[in-house]
């Protein structure tokens, strides 16, 4: 049931606000790649969480290298992140993270908000996650009316679609002694949360042969194309239940008159447990060694498991079951299941800390031009932020 305590902060929770600031932060267009449109982003970020107490920073982005077309590693320019610490002295700490990028490009079609119908919003990031940003602050404020001890850090990151490359050290720093976490990614359909992730891996794999003429001497080189082409369907065929592998694209050749000495294979790899990512990184490594030999190529593996396995244990299980009483106490039933997809949830989720990932904005087709947000989870998503955040400074510890 609702405490009369609690009922007193929580009526204090507005739609409109929530709605307006989600419309203003969804028409700055803030593609991963859009530095100009990040760094507005951030800004408006800032004056908006600067509201709340504590200190805003905006922090420099670690540097995070990418193998292009011509086998070389160049360094990518990634927009800076928001932290916000709020009593930092306070014994019992919470993370709360969200990301202020998207995945649609400065050029993308994209890049307006319109009505579906009165409850539904169609627009870029409307629901990946500028509503979710947009209520994280509202529940925020709301708690802070209700004589606030738990201290918390808000990260905001902007390269969550990409992997977090440049951010992934912040968060585990952040995430470091902290009882619990809530990350604003969308529910699932039906306002569903996320259980178990599986992890992630993105790898480049630069592949040297030996050029040569095709017609006059083609044994002389050795073919890196090929042996890049090999090696995918090595890789593809390792597959199995727990680890799913996908090449996604090969890069370089050369023209049909020469034996091409230089290929890049792009892939992905989902592992569902730590055993997965371990048999997924044994199966890299022994194809790589087996594709070299055979065809007489050096390769070079780039890349890495940037997003563990997010696993679910007791701790994670008793943040769940504090999450969806409070929300069957606003009147929502709460369930959640495994999914397929990964975020920064997988990240916190490997230093140990429970997390809870799906606390944003219901919506879906999200990373499509379809995307859309039900506007009538905004207010309702900030109270059940409000009431969580509560009842954590006054039950304690999720460990």
């Amino acid at each position: 049931m609702i405490a009369p305590e609690e009922t007193a902060f929580l009526e204090a929770i507005e739609r409109e606000p929530i709605l307006s600031r989600t419309l203003e932060w969804a028409a700055i267009n803030s593609g991963t790649a859009n530095l100009a449109g990040l760094a507005a982003m951030a800004e408006r970020l800032a004056d908006a969480f600067s509201a709340l107490p504590g200190e805003v920073s905006l922090l420099d982005p670690s540097p995070v290298e990418k193998v292009g077309a011509d086998g070389r590693t160049h360094t990518v320019s990634t927009g800076r992140h928001l932290v916000l610490r709020v009593r930092p002295e306070a014994e019992k700490r919470v993370l709360l993270t969200g990301h202020m990028d998207t995945v649609y490009p400065a050029g993308h079609p994209f890049q307006s908000c319109d009505w579906i119908d009165a409850d539904t919003l169609h627009g870029p990031g409307t629901a990946d996650m500028k509503g979710g940003l947009s209520l994280m602050l509202a529940g925020l404020a709301a708690y802070e009316q209700a004589a606030p001890t738990l201290g918390y850090d808000v990260m905001i990151n902007s390269d969550e679609e990409t992997g977090s490359l440049s951010s992934g050290a912040l968060i585990a720093e952040l995430a470091r002694g902290k009882i619990a976490a809530l990350t604003y990614e969308p529910a699932l359909p039906g306002g569903i949360m996320a259980r178990a992730r599986p992890g992630s891996g993105n790898f480049a794999v630069v592949v040297k042969g030996r050029s040569a003429h095709a017609g006059r001497n083609p044994d002389d080189g050795r073919n890196a194309l090929v042996a890049a082409a090999e090696l995918a369907q090595r890789l593809y065929a390792a597959r199995r239940d727990g680890l799913t592998v996908n090449p996604a694209r090969i890069e370089g050749g050369a023209p049909n008159n020469t034996v091409p000495d230089l290929a890049v294979l792009h892939f992905n790899m989902r592992p569902r447990s730590p055993d997965d990512l371990a048999a997924g990184q044994a199966i890299i490594d022994a194809a790589i060694a087996e594709v070299a030999a055979s065809h007489e190529v050096s390769i070079a593996l780039h890349g890495a498991f940037a997003r563990p396995p997010k696993h679910v244990g007791a701790p994670t299980e008793r943040l769940f079951t504090l999450v969806s009483q409070a929300a069957a106490d606003l009147g929502d039933s709460m369930s959640w299941k495994d999914t397929g997809g990964v975020c920064d949830g997988n990240n916190i989720a490997a230093c140990g800390v429970p997390v809870i990932d799906t606390m944003g904005a219901c919506g879906g087709a999200i990373h499509s031009p379809d995307e859309f947000m039900l506007v009538s989870s905004l207010d309702a998503r900030a109270r059940l932020t409000a009431l969580v955040m509560h009842r954590l400074d006054r039950q304690g510890a999720q460990r």
